[in-house]
């Protein structure tokens, strides 16, 4: 059947309430002009890996793609470049669950290798990095290349209010379909072209950008509050109140903490004083920008 007749058939069924059409998220380099004045457009990089494991230390990256975009200062995305993707050995058998799960074999990155000059150059150019868990990429990727240090970066699942749009989850897949498209998960290039599709939606509910979403929550100044040597028997209410457990297995401190914008975090200090260490005490909090976010400096 011709590729014509198909889109008739599924604007057909768009129209009825009993179905809802996906369709196959294909390749495109622009969503709308880059405005004249540019001093209004910046240059995004999406970037996405696939490695070994979950530790930055021991595991490896065996696969990155990167792919440009540009944007406007108020969350447009206006065009895509040309990216880069490329495998890379790690020098040992990938292990069986992420074969699995990114169906990338041994095979695939046997003798490959990521030019890490190109890399460093692309992102160079960039103002600000989007991956849709920064968390991971940044950690992999500052450890491997100094340049992703100095960026500015944004997370496109944690930035993004998607539960407050009304969508149930922010895994990419997930929001793909709801969105209207498919892709091809866990492939890097894939996961990066559908990264920026997302950016360039409007949100269900509000209606804004999802990337001026997430620029908003980009720029903000955090501060993340360490409850240090706080009593064992306070841990019920730690937790209760939203702090969260670092083990220190990341190298950072264990310790209980909260992340909060300036004046939650005033209020924070107070609580502890009053209710938990029940003294005056200066406990250490770190000052989170989008340079210093999703980063082991954190």
């Amino acid at each position: 059947m011709k590729r014509q007749e198909t889109e008739q058939l599924a604007q057909q069924l768009e129209t009825h309430d009993d179905f809802r059409v996906v369709r196959r998220l294909r390749a495109r380099s622009r969503y709308r002009p880059t405005p004249e004045d540019t001093d209004t457009v910046r240059q995004g990089l999406f970037v996405d890996l696939e490695t070994t494991g979950l530790d930055p230390a021991t595991d490896a990256i065996i696969q990155i793609a990167l792919l440009p975009f540009e944007f406007t200062v108020d969350g447009l995305v206006c065009t895509v470049a040309d990216g880069y993707e490329e495998f890379d050995d790690p020098g040992r058998p990938i292990p069986d669950n992420i074969r699995k799960l990114t169906g990338i074999s041994d095979d695939d990155v046997r003798g490959r290798a990521i030019d890490w000059t190109r890399v460093e150059t692309m992102a160079d150019r960039a103002d600000l990095i989007v991956a849709h868990n920064a968390g991971f990429d940044r950690r992999f990727l500052e450890a491997r290349c100094q340049v992703f240090a100095q960026k500015a970066w944004g997370c496109s699942m944690r930035e993004i209010p998607w539960r407050d749009e009304g969508l149930e989850s922010p895994k990419q897949e997930y929001l793909a379909y709801r969105f209207g498209f498919f892709y091809d998960g866990h492939n890097a290039a894939a996961d990066c072209l559908a990264g920026i599709h997302l950016l360039a939606q409007e949100l269900p509910q509000s209606g804004r950008p999802a990337l001026a979403a997430l620029l908003e929550n980009a720029r903000r100044t955090t501060y993340r509050l360490w409850a240090v040597n706080a009593p064992f028997e306070a841990k019920s209410l730690l937790k209760a109140r939203g702090y969260f457990w670092n083990s220190g297995e990341d190298g950072r401190q264990r310790a209980w903490y909260i992340d909060a914008d300036e004046e939650r975090c005033e209020q924070e200090q107070k609580y502890l004083q009053n209710e938990i260490y029940k003294r005056d005490i200066q406990l250490p909090i770190d000052k989170i920008t989008c340079f210093n976010r999703y980063s082991d400096r954190i």
